[in-house]
């Protein structure tokens, strides 16, 4: 006749160890989740936590600006949480060169300076248009003696000589339009971007993306 099991009790060293592992599993998994939620934090853009509430100012022609000087910059800076707002020196809808159609926000005769951190002057044949245009240059010039980041790209950067606010300062230019430049007194360098205080100028469509990056550093 079988005899019948004897209850085994397991020994209490094995149950000690079994608790340990299991509490050795949750803290692994804990430090685990703490790790992956502090990269996905980390992996964010800074500057969206930099910039908030930050705001330019895009100022573009009427028809013709170039496309590319205001789509690629005004991407980097929506991508960084900066607001942006357009004026030209008409309302309604500009057309650029390639086809862009903006919805223009207000005129440059309703822009308010101290609403903006920064203002951006982009070019394109439009633009080389309107260069002597009286509204423009006085907007670059209060821009300028508010202290805020006074940009051009492209055949702009003519503008802020022609406002008088390049004297003496360094600055590069569309090669079309490099005398006007010295003859607003400023020291022409042939560069993709140069920056001189709160002045950033630009030479062309090839250095829109540059030219953004280096707005987007100033502002920090």
């Amino acid at each position: 006749m079988m005899k019948p099991l004897k209850n085994y009790n397991m020994p209490r060293q094995f149950n000690i160890n079994k608790a340990t592992i299991g509490l050795m599993l949750l803290i692994i998994t804990c430090s685990f989740l703490i790790s992956c939620a502090v990269k996905n934090k980390s992996a964010q853009p800074e500057s969206n936590m930099n910039f908030n509430n930050k705001k330019i100012l895009m100022v573009i022609a009427p028809k013709d600006f170039r496309d590319e000087e205001y789509l690629e910059p005004r991407k980097i800076f929506e991508q960084n949480g900066i607001i942006v707002k357009v004026a030209s020196i008409q309302s309604g809808v500009a057309i650029g060169a390639d086809g862009a159609k903006v919805k223009i926000d207000l005129t440059v005769s309703q822009v308010e300076v101290n609403d903006y951190d920064a203002v951006v002057f982009v070019g394109g044949p439009g633009m080389a248009e309107i260069l002597n245009d009286e509204s423009m240059q006085l907007l670059a010039k209060k821009f300028y003696q508010a202290n805020k980041l006074t940009t051009a790209i492209c055949v702009a950067p003519a503008i802020l000589a022609k406002a008088g606010i390049l004297s003496g300062k360094q600055a590069t230019v569309w090669s079309g339009v490099v005398s006007d430049l010295a003859a607003g007194g400023a020291i022409y360098l042939k560069e993709k971007v140069v920056q001189d205080g709160q002045l950033i100028t630009a030479s062309g469509p090839a250095a829109a993306v540059a030219f953004a990056e280096k707005i987007i550093q100033s502002l920090k």
